[in-house]
């Protein structure tokens, strides 16, 4: 993992332009006190703050992501929100001023430890191989699992299940992505923890076989 403060590279994101071992970071986007696995990449407009993408993890354009973990192989379409920071519905006012107070003239620091701790306890957890569709919110504090699918414009505000796909506001389960013993057989082979020579070797093998007879090949334990 490579901590980022700053965008990194010029290249514009054209949609079959090849990745990089090192993260790849559009010029317009913004990723502040994150870090960065291999292969990844953060597209146009993008903001990333607190943030951890995992190897292969993408995020496409004006995605916003705050305080989350985005796993391996997570592919983030457009316009996708994680975790939208709440306001602090218990106080007397929900307006920024109380924990902005600089930035309006009130106070000499724009830091609230209370608004920052309560904030950085509700963070988003991505699981590897995940889909979240165009437009999607996922609320502070859920967890989406591994090889789940997040409908267009979705708001998530309840924990995803594994190889669940959910969708509409709020989201709720529309389906199974595979069996229950293609899933179980998909965790044991684990196949998002393979090197990248594994994964090449096995690269036909994800083209041409659909998730069961993928995972009756490679289940071998």
């Amino acid at each position: 993992m490579i901590e980022i403060n700053h965008g990194e590279f010029a290249d514009p994101w054209r949609g079959p332009q090849p990745m990089t071992e090192a993260p790849w970071i559009h010029e317009t986007a913004l990723v502040k006190n994150s870090r960065m696995g291999a292969w990844t990449a953060v597209g146009q407009r993008c903001e990333v703050f607190q943030s951890d993408l995992l190897d292969y993890a993408y995020l496409v354009k004006d995605v916003e992501v705050f305080n989350a973990e985005v796993g391996k192989f997570a592919n983030v379409a457009s316009h996708v929100r994680i975790n939208p920071t709440n306001h602090p519905m218990w106080r007397a006012t929900l307006h920024h001023f109380t924990y902005r107070s600089k930035s309006h003239f009130m106070g000499d620091t724009d830091y609230d430890e209370e608004i920052s701790n309560w904030r950085n306890e509700h963070r988003v957890i991505i699981g590897p191989d995940v889909w979240i569709g165009h437009g999607a919110i996922l609320m502070p504090g859920v967890s989406v699992g591994t090889g789940a699918i997040i409908g267009s414009g979705s708001v998530v505000t309840k924990n995803v299940p594994d190889y669940a796909i959910v969708a509409g506001n709020p989201a709720k389960l529309i389906r199974r992505r595979v069996s229950e013993g293609t899933e179980s057989a998909l965790k044991r082979i684990a196949w998002w923890d393979w090197d990248r020579d594994e994964l090449m070797k096995a690269l036909p093998d994800f083209r041409a076989l659909g998730a069961d007879a993928f995972a009756k090949k490679y289940d071998v334990g």
